[in-house]
């Protein structure tokens, strides 16, 4: 894709909005840069960059015409309801993602992982056994690190790990993995997707442009993402956590094996051995060891790697012990069925904090999932009322109103007693009071520090 003097709009200032920005600017391209935010509300460093660069800015005010633009790249974050895009459909212009834009601008193979809950987990894992492989490696997407800052740096040798969101498959076109993921799949983002069938055709797209030299490894467990493999035309490898397979990964007396399209049985390492706990993170070792092995990676290496991987942040992080009560932050439990898993993972009784920013789903079955594991529910954010309102019809009245997360953590420890477990795990985003989960998380890790000051 040759850039060079085209006129591109980079629609959304997070993260990858920026990258794709400093990207095109840095091959050549006229660039406009566009968010709803007024220029007062911006980053003024990022302004000063913007407009040394002589990028054309509309903080706040669309342009005024949009007939004049080659393509436009437009962040996740941004709807594709949105006016703005709209008008760019309107006059034909193309319209990509940061993904799709790091595809054809890049070299490098991708293997691209997706699901609802544990896209991080198995992303950041798989990275690891592919570095202690020895190959080129980035961990790249929605883990954190715009994909186009390392795409258009790697070599046909790089392998780029990509975690990729329903969001950001959505603006693909040719995006090719050799190897994809899907995980799982839950109700989310339904104030997007507005079905779970729409959230599930989202999904689908990683393995739209794969064909029969390429794998989809796919989690034969889950009902939703069985259905999806139907129209795969790669190579579908499963994966199950509860029976034995002909083809695929599987545990089997407590290990974790391969069997190869050969009908050959490759053990990898006992369960026991994981570095992360919970069913959910067998799952996701599962799924990595998976997507190495048919990578071409040797089974010692994958067993080293899973053995020696202790998770990422805000993901079941224990954070401290205090008089005997434990903290666990799960902060990137921001749907019911990602709390529901760390409510399995943790150990009773459980004092849980939950609540912020409502993405339209229900909140029943995390109520019904307490099973007596929960003694106490405390909740914080806008969807805190409903919340609420829920588990009382459902017979849990042990629950705190809090107004932050102060207040939460010091509610939680007054009614906590040696031996119980703290556990933040929201089933909500972050967006009603936190800018992304991390803020949440590493302000939740705050406030239980300070209660030993």
């Amino acid at each position: 894709m040759d850039v060079k003097n085209k006129n591109a709009l980079v629609i959304g200032m997070g993260r990858s909005g920026i990258a794709a920005a400093e990207v095109l600017l840095s091959l050549g391209a006229y660039v406009s840069v566009y968010d709803g935010k007024p220029s007062g509300e911006m980053e003024p460093h990022l302004i000063q960059y913007f407009m040394s660069r002589k990028a054309t800015c509309y903080f706040g005010a669309e342009p005024a015409d949009v007939s004049g633009y080659h393509f436009a790249v437009v962040s996740p974050g941004v709807p594709l309801s949105n006016n703005l895009i709209k008008r760019i459909l309107a006059e034909n212009v193309e319209l990509i993602g940061e993904v799709e834009f790091a595809y054809r601008i890049g070299k490098g193979n991708y293997a691209a992982i997706t699901g609802t809950n544990g896209k991080t987990t198995t992303t950041v894992l798989t990275g690891e056994i592919f570095k202690q492989a020895g190959r080129p490696t980035e961990v790249v997407g929605n883990v954190g690190l715009a994909v186009v800052k390392k795409a258009i740096r790697a070599t046909d040798e790089t392998w780029l790990i990509t975690e990729i969101s329903s969001f950001q498959l959505e603006t693909t076109r040719h995006f090719h993995p050799h190897i994809s993921a899907l995980l799982n799949i839950t109700p989310d983002h339904l104030d997007r997707h507005l079905s779970l069938e729409n959230y599930a055709k989202a999904k689908a797209l990683i393995y739209r442009n794969q064909d029969e030299n390429d794998y989809f490894v796919v989690n034969l467990d889950d009902e939703e993402c069985w259905k999806l493999t139907e129209a795969c035309r790669a190579k579908v490898v499963p994966f199950s956590r509860t029976r034995e397979l002909d083809f695929g990964a599987f545990v089997k007396d407590g290990s974790i094996v391969i069997r190869d399209e050969k009908g050959i049985l490759h053990p990898i390492c006992k369960a026991s051995e994981l570095g992360i706990p919970g069913v959910h993170n067998l799952e996701n070792a599962l799924a990595a060891a998976t997507i190495a092995f048919f990578a071409g990676i040797d089974t010692n290496t994958i067993r080293t790697a899973m053995e020696g991987f202790h998770g990422v942040a805000h993901r079941l992080e224990f954070v401290n012990e205090i008089r005997g009560v434990r903290f666990v932050n799960d902060s990137k439990g921001t749907n019911t069925d990602a709390s529901i898993k760390a409510i399995e993972a943790v150990e009773a009784p459980i004092i849980l904090i939950a609540g912020g920013y409502d993405k339209g789903s229900t909140f029943e079955p995390l109520i019904n999932a307490f099973d007596g594991k929960v003694k106490a529910l405390v909740l914080l954010g806008r969807t805190a009322p409903r919340i609420k309102e829920e588990a009382e019809k459902l017979g849990f009245t042990n629950i705190i109103m809090a107004k932050n997360m102060e207040e939460c953590v010091r509610e939680s420890f007054r009614i906590a007693k040696s031996g119980d477990t703290v556990l933040l795990s929201p089933a909500c985003a972050s967006w009603d009071m936190y800018s992304n989960f991390e803020q949440r998380g590493d302000h939740f890790k705050s406030c239980v520090n300070d209660l030993e000051k």
